[in-house]
């Protein structure tokens, strides 16, 4: 016996028929995700995420993704006792640190990623920014030593072209190989940036846990829905744009010479993917050229 209603079943196809045109328009394209945030952490927004990418991947979307997992290597470090210095946003890595980096992102996070999509239909390999040398790191230029910390000198992009022409989701942990064989931790936002430009991706997607850029930042219903790149600077001089945002927001700049689009979606919301890039309205923000 069928449960549902009439109208019900008609609004399901009304949503169907209105996906329509962005399932032909992002057919074969790339898109590279930065994925963070509570939907990394959170069960039922882990599954809404990885349903939304298993969705799109089918109907002809290539993703990568790029995961970071900063609130995890803290964990990780506590229960050793170790404790957690920041400068500037930026952590302090020492060998220990480099080793919780490598075990939490390389290791569990990125295996629970991957099992994740593989169990709800998608083909996804894990791998390193050290595999295949995707990310040539050097140490990052900063004001006081902070260890381990790298910057992207270049990107190899084979082994991901390799992986997306076959029909594979890499799923990419953001650790980079110095020239002499040094480990580099490097932040997720700049590897998939780096990334993306490299792979000629259509569309950065940034999912996080902020709704995305705020008009008044006290209220979070002021998301501004598009942006372009033109106006970021302004926005900056008036403080629309301010703080961790800012280096975001020129990074979505920089990658308009070669992307699309660069969303900044809140991974707090259920399907946020799905609504953003699958009807009119969307719920983030756009960067556009």
């Amino acid at each position: 016996m069928r449960n549902l209603s009439i109208e019900n079943l008609t609004r399901r196809a009304e949503i169907l028929i209105e996906a329509m045109p962005y399932i032909h328009k992002h057919r074969d394209s790339i898109a590279v995700i930065k994925y963070g945030g509570a939907a990394m952490i959170d069960a039922d927004l882990k599954r809404a995420v990885i349903q939304d990418i298993v969705l799109m991947h089918q109907v002809g979307i290539q993703f990568v993704l790029v995961h970071g997992g900063g609130k995890e290597i803290t964990d990780l470090l506590g229960q050793l006792g170790a404790k957690t210095r920041f400068v500037n946003g930026q952590r302090v890595t020492d060998s220990q640190a480099l080793d919780a980096a490598e075990m939490v992102l390389s290791g569990r996070l990125n295996g629970e990623i991957v099992a994740a999509l593989n169990t709800s239909g998608a083909r996804a390999v894990g791998i390193s920014g050290k595999g295949g040398t995707l990310l040539r790191a050097r140490p990052l230029e900063a004001d006081e030593d902070l260890g381990f910390v790298g910057d992207v000198e270049r990107v190899d992009p084979t082994i991901v072209q390799v992986l997306t022409g076959n029909g594979f989701i890499p799923v990419v942990s953001p650790l980079g190989l110095g020239a002499d064989g040094q480990t580099y931790n490097i932040n997720a936002d700049t590897a998939a940036l780096r990334i993306a430009v490299e792979v000629k991706a259509r569309k950065l997607i940034f999912l996080s846990d902020i709704p995305g850029i705020l008009r008044d930042r006290e209220n979070p219903e002021s998301v501004i829905g598009t942006i372009h790149r033109e106006e970021i600077e302004p926005l900056i001089a008036e403080g629309v744009i301010q703080g961790g945002m800012i280096p975001k927001a020129r990074a979505a700049a920089s990658a308009l010479d070669v992307c699309e689009k660069v969303h900044i979606l809140d991974g707090r919301r259920p399907h946020s993917l799905l609504l953003e890039l699958f009807t009119d309205e969307g719920i983030g923000t756009q960067i556009v050229r």
